[in-house]
């Protein structure tokens, strides 16, 4: 008799697993607290039989079935079979014979998403967002790997001595895979001995602004910095990674209220992006030095819709240009932003609708490559909250947990289908980060990060159900299609039914693929 509880704890946790209970009740906040329970009593009965598992599940292996798995080169039903941190096979046969089978029905298997830009502003700023609290935010949305910018922690990272030190704390506090852009400065551009010590210590690339980062220690490159930069960058193969904006005065209304969203917009009109692309065009027209696998230009976050006509030009020239646009852009239209809400304040900042539509048809052709979050928040007293003062807000997007729903959500009606998706969150963004023959694909010998979400159910946008260290959100209570059920990290689940694993289980992704 002393076995029957734990046999029933089993049965529990396989129909959970299997998707029993959420199909009906997995918006009832006991069910979510009982599947909690479950899993906490199943781990203290049961042995583990792979000790050095660090997920929820303590199996050595085991295989996730779905109606519909994102493969490569196409959505049906199938069977991913994960030994360890690797998918190690997969079938078009559902009829399994393992015991440990999680049969998700109809929910989609995608590959994890990749956002390759965010600020965890970890050492220095774990006030504004940290390692912890960021990644348990990335994987309750579906992101299995976050690639970190430079800045706004403190110090910045510039040199190798400041990567090492964010290495150490990623290995100890991530939730997700992380990697590493470094910062490229007036102070390292034209030193390529140290630029090299940044790359050999696992940096996937580098990142400069071309405005006012806002951080003091930040500063930004001017085009002599660049030029003496793109030998190196272009002969390592590695990406160069531009927030593309050539701020200059613009004439301004003094009576302008600051606590309209359009008197901020008018501060930075797509002008800005425009000029800032077209000197970046001139010196890669240039610098003739050849140009390794890997190298590209990207433009960060674009905004500005009309840019991609200069973009589009050199690429026919064949510089190799790169650009991303971020999910808020896709989401969200300066008509539409109130007064005082400076959430949705950002640099280059939220344009109008039309706008936004030319961005979506972007990317549903193929003109943009990929899409992140930009996640930068602040904590309330720099987004000026009780002012609502948009002048001097920091300008800045919480939203690494919506990516997906958020991305999903704008480009459906696009035209874009499960796969166009994965191609945009998962397989390009790989490519920029040099990872691609390990991760953002369903596929065996990849890495096992995965995620598994119903894209016909609404995404839960509550302000208590917001992971990150601040919930201030322009996302919040939004109407987002995208429910995320299951986060598959390096092979641990990682998040299930937005519970995140006490553990943090990620992986510090380290240089690029050969």
């Amino acid at each position: 008799m002393a076995d029957k509880p734990m046999i029933g704890m089993v049965i529990l946790l396989n129909a959970i697993a299997a998707g029993v209970l959420y199909q009906r009740f997995h918006d009832h906040p006991q069910v979510q607290l009982l599947e909690s329970r479950v899993l906490e009593v199943y781990h203290k009965l049961l042995p583990p039989k792979t000790p050095d598992r660090c997920g929820a599940l303590k199996w050595p292996s085991y295989v996730l079935i779905s109606d519909r798995v994102v493969f490569p080169d196409g959505v049906r039903p199938g069977a991913v079979f994960v030994e360890g941190s690797k998918i190690v096979a997969v079938s078009e046969n559902v009829t399994v014979d393992n015991p440990h089978v999680m049969n998700f029905k109809n929910a989609v298997i995608s590959p994890g998403v990749i956002d390759v830009h965010i600020h965890l502003n970890e050492p220095g700023r774990v006030d504004w967002e940290g390692i912890t609290n960021g990644t348990r935010a990335a994987a309750t949305g579906g992101v299995t790997t976050v690639i970190d910018m430079p800045l706004n922690s403190d110090p910045v990272t510039t040199d190798r001595t400041q990567l090492e030190a964010k290495k150490k704390l990623a290995r100890a506090k991530a939730f997700t895979n992380v990697g590493f852009w470094a910062g490229l400065v007036p102070g390292n551009a034209a030193n390529h001995t140290r630029l090299e010590e940044l790359v050999a210590g696992g940096a996937l690339g580098f990142k400069s602004f071309m405005c006012n980062s806002g951080i003091n220690d930040f500063p930004n490159v001017e085009a002599a910095d660049i030029a003496a930069a793109l030998p190196f960058l272009k002969r390592r193969g590695v990406p160069f990674f531009v927030h593309a904006e050539a701020v200059t005065k613009v004439e301004s209304d003094p009576s302008a209220d600051p606590a309209r969203y359009t008197t901020y917009m008018a501060t930075r009109p797509p002008k800005f992006e425009q000029d800032a692309i077209r000197l970046l065009v001139q010196l890669l027209d240039a610098d003739t030095s050849p140009a390794a696998p890997g190298f590209s230009v990207h433009i960060a976050h674009l905004a500005d819709a009309d840019s991609l006509e200069i973009i589009r030009g050199a690429q026919s020239r064949g510089h190799p240009l790169t650009v991303e646009t971020c999910a808020h852009y896709l989401t969200f239209s300066s008509e539409h932003i109130p007064d005082k809400q400076t959430q949705y304040k950002c640099a280059p900042p939220i344009r109008d609708a039309t706008n936004k539509q030319m961005l979506i048809s972007a990317l549903a052709s193929g003109a943009i490559n990929l899409v992140s979050s930009d996640h930068s928040p602040a904590p309330a007293s720099l987004k000026e909250v009780e002012s609502g003062n948009f002048l001097r807000a920091w300008g800045g997007i919480s939203g690494v947990q919506y990516l997906l729903p958020a991305t999903w959500t704008a480009l459906r009606e696009a035209g874009v289908d499960l796969l166009g998706l994965a191609r945009l969150l998962s397989e390009a963004p790989a490519r920029l980060a040099g990872c691609s023959s390990r991760k953002g694909r369903v596929a065996p010998g990849y890495d096992a990060d995965i995620v598994v979400w119903e894209p016909e159910e609404r995404a839960n946008t509550s302000s208590a159900l917001n992971m990150h260290t601040h919930k201030l959100s322009p996302y919040t209570d939004v109407v987002l299609y995208g429910k995320v059920l299951v986060t598959v990290v390096g092979g641990e689940l990682t998040s299930l039914f937005g519970m995140v694993n006490k553990k943090p289980c990620g992986q510090v992704v380290l240089g690029r693929d050969a």
